[in-house]
């Protein structure tokens, strides 16, 4: 029996919240997680899960013994990253983390290009716009937008996340330009469906505070959708800079009300200070903060 591996697939059932969701993070089916968990419970001689038809709770055996397990698979990984550190040679595999549009649109190119230099090293990139829990879930490090709480985390200040207001030529031709944040209300806008009623972009003109419209002619939950609408010329669009930069280039998109534009929000790569030795994380944290600079 691997002891180990079912500890694992243990804490995955707890932490993802049922079998089922265990093994599709595990990559197994959740006939083989139900296998480590019996093989766990028959060893210990002891139940861990309280079983029912809707869910599996932890019994207070199980909650201990859950507890216990974290503390031991973080030392399995300590003790596996102290050898890494003695490696010359980046190697092995670095998971991070990263919001999906700044994640899609940046990073996962900079992690092709980093790969190409670094051939020992594997990369698991998950896009979320989630915050995760580094050691909780495995991960090496993170891209974050906006302030960093205080984790006891090392935070190296990235190039700000700044948003752009734009329209295809077509519909400023036949709806006009907004010159004010005022005018959006005589405007299509296309909202995003997040952060329709969220502050942190919020639009200054001169002393007033705008919202972007939530009366929107059609929302979506994700930035590209919107970006295809505004391409044809469907309404205004206030969207992340990165995802319309090569849009804005080409002169697909004219960028409006520049001088309105939500404050920046600043972007860090967050780690662990324990794990800043590791070969391969030092050396994506330098080529990222030499790619994206701080400016």
């Amino acid at each position: 029996m691997d002891k180990l591996r079912n500890m694992e697939v243990m804490v995955a059932v707890v932490e993802a919240g049922s079998f089922a969701a265990a093994a599709r993070q595990l990559q197994i089916s959740a006939v083989m997680v139900g296998k480590h968990i019996q093989q766990l419970e028959a060893h210990l001689g002891a139940r861990l899960f309280q079983r029912s038809t809707r869910q599996n709770s932890l019994t207070e055996v199980g909650a201990a013994f859950y507890e216990d397990s974290k503390r031991v698979l973080e030392q399995v990984r300590w003790a596996e990253s102290a050898v890494e550190r003695s490696r010359a040679v980046p190697q092995g595999l670095l998971r991070v983390s990263a919001p999906f549009t700044l994640g899609n649109h940046v990073i996962a190119p900079l992690v092709a290009d980093f790969l190409k230099r670094h051939e020992q090293v594997r990369v698991d990139l998950q896009l979320t716009d989630s915050v995760v829990d580094l050691a909780g879930e495995g991960f090496d490090l993170a891209v974050r937008i906006g302030q960093v709480v205080n984790e006891g985390l090392v935070a190296r200040p990235l190039r700000p996340y700044r948003m752009v207001i734009a329209a295809a030529p077509a519909y400023l031709q036949r709806h006009g330009t907004p010159r004010r944040a005022a005018d959006l209300a005589q405007h299509q806008c296309l909202s995003h469906s997040v952060w329709q009623r969220r502050v942190e972009w919020t639009l200054r003109d001169g002393k007033e505070e705008f919202f972007w419209p939530e009366n929107a002619r059609f929302v979506c939950n994700q930035g590209d959708g919107l970006r295809q609408a505004a391409l044809r010329g469907l309404g205004l669009i206030m969207q992340p800079e990165v995802l319309l930069a090569d849009d804005l280039a080409s002169g697909a998109l004219v960028p409006v009300m520049q001088h309105c534009l939500p404050v920046p929000r600043p972007v860090h790569l967050v780690y662990a200070p324990d794990r800043r030795q590791l070969p391969k994380l030092a050396r994506f944290v330098e080529f990222v903060v030499a790619a994206l600079g701080t400016a």
